[in-house]
């Protein structure tokens, strides 16, 4: 066995299920689940038909570069969003499609780390759990960077040493961030751009819930954005990281993008070339009809604002809790040890919640999630109005 498989940490599910053993909610009471941030929206008709027309693809090997076709949706996609001049991002060297950010979240440290010395991989805390099995299981140790109410729920790159930052080979970022929705604004992603270059680090940059924001507001910026403002054309040691999951509510597909510097997405095809990760045909011509389409992405942004409107106007004066600036979950305090809150939660009003310690681990300075609960809003609109009334209920009973 890879012994390097004993130093995963359990899953943040695992653990749930293993506080809620013994538990029995009330059985008058529906669950409901917003624990888990799936998305639960309907998948857009036309990525539908373009899947189910294209399955005449199953009778070959697809390429594990993807179509050329995908590429260049892609990448016209990109540069519309994220106002890159038309030839900026190249789609036959600087873009790659994989299945799904995790997939690719993972499977970049597997490609990045060289194991040999003493490697160092960053990664926000609270963070996306796939970031330290990664950094575990390329043989590197994890670097947190807390993300607390005290730096606006932002990763502070001051927090870190010279010689950690020398270590570091690989830093994981998270803009709009899981679990906070907090946007990194331009001055600190070309901080972060600055060290990976004085450091040489790779930044990974996951910015996969950057579609849901508020109808109206300011699309949250991009890196490539901010690498291209700062003179860095060729995108040098930066990766960003892109899905279909959330933009287009088409979480099965598996099916996204890493785009950046072409060195990087060269070793990275050859590695995945290896590993077998190619999308299959009928699952690229469902995502060329997703990536070219923004109707689908307007209606799901008016639909998650529906749901913070009424939940949070319903959990005022009994959480401590604000509106994120993207993203679909809420973060709010709890009045008491998170566990405690989600687990009387669950045993009380069957519904369900993450616990924030769930989503980070203890440093130094203590666990920046104890204390907060992570609110995923993908439930119907009805059934997180009704689990926003039963919240308030269990804290007056507090």
């Amino acid at each position: 066995m890879n012994p390097d498989l004993q130093r995963l940490q359990p899953y943040p599910f695992e653990r749930l299920r293993s506080l809620f053993q013994g538990v029995q909610p009330p059985t008058d009471l529906k669950a409901i689940s917003l624990g888990i941030g799936e998305p639960r929206h309907a998948t857009p008709s036309q990525v539908v038909d373009a899947l189910t027309g294209a399955v005449d693809g199953l009778s070959r090997y697809p390429a594990t570069k993807g179509q050329p076709a995908l590429r260049q949706a892609i990448a016209n996609w990109a540069q519309r969003r994220f106002s890159l001049p038309t030839g900026s991002l190249d789609p036959d060297e600087q873009l790659l499609p994989v299945s799904g950010t995790r997939e690719a979240l993972f499977a970049i440290a597997q490609t990045v780390v060289d194991r040999s010395g003493k490697p160092l991989v960053g990664m926000p805390n609270p963070f996306y759990q796939i970031y330290e099995g990664a950094a575990l299981l390329a043989g590197a140790e994890p670097l947190f960077l807390n993300c607390a109410a005290d730096t606006d729920y932002l990763p502070d790159p001051d927090t870190i040493s010279a010689a950690d930052w020398d270590r570091c080979q690989l830093l994981y970022l998270c803009s709009p961030g899981n679990p906070s929705g907090a946007v990194m604004p331009p001055a600190l992603q070309h901080r972060f751009i600055e060290l990976a270059q004085k450091h040489d680090f790779v930044i990974a940059a996951d910015e996969c819930y950057s579609e849901l924001y508020p109808p109206g507001a300011t699309p949250p910026r991009g890196f490539l954005q901010t690498a291209l403002e700062t003179g860095l054309s060729d995108f040098r040691r930066l990766l960003v990281f892109h899905s279909l999951s959330k933009r287009s509510n088409a979480p099965g597909l598996r099916s996204g993008f890493v785009a950046g510097d072409a060195e990087l997405i060269r070793a990275f095809l050859l590695y995945r070339t290896y590993h077998g990760c190619a999308l299959p045909e009928q699952t690229q011509t469902a995502s060329i009809a997703a990536w070219e389409d923004e109707q689908h992405v307007v209606d799901n942004r008016e639909a998650y604002q529906q749901k913070f409107d009424a939940v949070l106007g319903i959990l005022e004066g009994c959480l401590e809790v604000r509106r994120p600036v993207a993203g679909f979950y809420l973060w709010p305090r709890t009045p008491l040890d998170d566990t405690e809150f989600a687990r009387r939660l669950y045993a009380e009003h069957h519904v369900t919640v993450l616990p924030g310690s769930y989503l980070s681990r203890q440093t130094d300075v203590g666990n920046p999630g104890a204390g907060h609960v992570r609110m995923a809003l993908v439930a119907s609109l009805d059934d997180c109005v009704e689990a926003a009334r039963r919240i308030k209920l269990f804290c007056r009973s507090l």
